[in-house]
């Protein structure tokens, strides 16, 4: 039985080798198979907003959007350290000025995690897990 040829060895001597490569490339993307994903995790994942140093508006934004366009009924929004206040009032925002009367705080969790820092020191940091829930 004759071995079938690869697209990359069907281009041929006149192709160049650039697109030879790319092809290669092409194929083994197709080969490799889908990852199973636990679905459960995944949906806990999809509305999360985690608080960090983006600009104040895009996570308002976020937040807004998980509720208007992605049909979230619960959102979590998480922070740690001194990203803390700023969840705090992206929080405020979201629930007084953008859907007002249409989310309300369901709950708010405070923790803290230990984790070492780049020196290698262990360093405690405080964390807030605000919950928000569509009305």
């Amino acid at each position: 039985m004759a071995k079938e040829k690869s697209k990359a060895e069907q281009a041929g001597p006149l192709a160049t080798a650039e697109a030879r490569k790319f092809v290669v490339i092409a194929e083994q993307e197709t080969e490799k198979k889908p990852q199973a994903r636990d679905t459960k995790s995944h949906i806990a994942d999809e509305h999360i907003v985690y608080i960090g140093s983006k600009p104040f508006m895009n996570y308002v934004t976020g937040v807004v959007m998980q509720f208007t366009t992605q049909g979230a009924k619960e959102l979590v929004v998480k922070a740690r350290g001194k990203f803390i206040s700023k969840a705090v009032d992206i929080v405020e925002v979201a629930t007084k000025r953008f859907l007002e009367n249409q989310i309300s705080t369901k709950g708010i969790k405070i923790d803290s995690e230990e984790f070492k820092n780049k020196e290698g020191k262990q360093v405690r940091v405080s964390t807030v897990e605000i919950t928000l829930k569509k009305n």
